[in-house]
């Protein structure tokens, strides 16, 4: 038995992260500002479902106060590795208020370095994003593609924090595994993302924006897939940046027709504008997971899809409500 601590725990990979570290034995000490990034009532509901387990306690804090990090010197000496979750996601909103942004995924990341370095703790898994790989990556695109050029303050906030905790590691010797995200779904799901919004809006029969022709192609990863190799990468590595993404890859399109065939509805389609910040196509070479972790994607979109549809009509009474930006 181990004792870790997960940030951004009622996180949607947060979340499913705790479950299984529970699940194995382990104690996790999970912290959450619960901000609204988006819609707070879904992660109050995530949370519900962790305080019922063994094993987890809840601080309602936030990274960047200092402050919280006394309180886990004072409370939790004994943490033994660190699984860094908590930031600010999303490319569109990044745009509004990139303050905020560096200020969680830069600051906030720093002030976990810190406490790494200060409290002894020799393990940190760092949770990055695909969306670093900026605007024509190579196809399936490999931990070695150019991540230099952001297209946005969300991936440049995460490439400050990948380059901090390159530094933590050469200094302090902080073991360091960096993951790279590709577009993550599943039950209780971001709603600021394509799965829940699509689910949302053709289930409630609302107008389902479709940025584009709908013709760009995404790899979607399930979130049990995720946090399996999230958990895989505390076993002491040095510093590495490793991708961990699925292994289909569908269009919008095809992906809304999956959806509309679940819930039997058909979607009222309006194709708006793209975003500059959104790329063509998103698909991880995942050869380094295989290599390092023995981590392979398991759950097919056939499988995931129908669980994430399933699981919003068992709670449609109050997911049917949440915000959808």
């Amino acid at each position: 038995m181990s004792k870790y601590l997960v940030t951004g725990a009622a996180g949607f990979i947060g979340r499913r992260v705790t479950e299984m570290l529970c699940a194995e034995g382990h104690l996790v000490i999970g912290i959450d500002s619960l901000n609204d990034s988006y819609d707070v009532r879904m992660k109050t509901w995530r949370l519900e479902q962790l305080k019922q387990l063994q094993g987890f306690h809840f601080m309602h804090r936030d990274i960047c106060d200092p402050q919280t990090f006394t309180e886990l010197t004072q409370h939790h000496p004994d943490v033994e590795g660190v699984i860094h979750l908590a930031a600010r996601a999303g490319v569109r909103q990044a745009g509004e208020i990139p303050e905020v942004y560096l200020q969680t995924n830069a600051n906030g990341t720093l002030n976990v370095l810190e406490w790494c370095r200060h409290s002894g703790v020799k393990k940190l898994v760092l949770a990055s994003t695909s969306s670093i790989y900026g605007a024509n990556p190579p196809l399936p695109t490999t931990e070695e593609a150019d991540s230099s050029h952001p297209l946005q303050i969300y991936a440049a906030s995460k490439k400050a924090a990948e380059a901090m905790a390159f530094v933590y590691h050469h200094l302090y010797g902080l073991d360091v595994t960096v993951f790279r995200f590709f577009t993550v779904y599943g039950p209780a799901g971001r709603p600021d993302m394509v799965m829940f919004r699509f689910t949302q809006w053709v289930a409630e029969g609302k107008q389902v924006k479709v940025t584009g022709d709908g013709n760009q192609m995404r790899g979607f990863t399930y979130v049990d897939d995720i946090a399996r190799g999230v958990i895989a990468g505390l076993q002491p590595l040095g510093y590495e940046i490793i991708n961990l993404g699925g292994h289909e890859t569908i269009t919008i399109n095809e992906l809304l027709a999956m959806i509309e065939k679940q819930l039997g509805r058909q979607a009222l389609i309006e194709y708006i504008p793209r975003h500059p910040a959104d790329v063509d196509a998103n698909w991880a070479n995942v050869d380094k997971a295989r290599k390092m972790l023995g981590w392979e994607p398991r759950v097919e979109l056939a499988e995931g899809v129908p669980a994430l549809v399933d699981w919003y009509q068992q709670n449609r009474f109050w997911a049917s409500q949440i915000l959808t930006p």
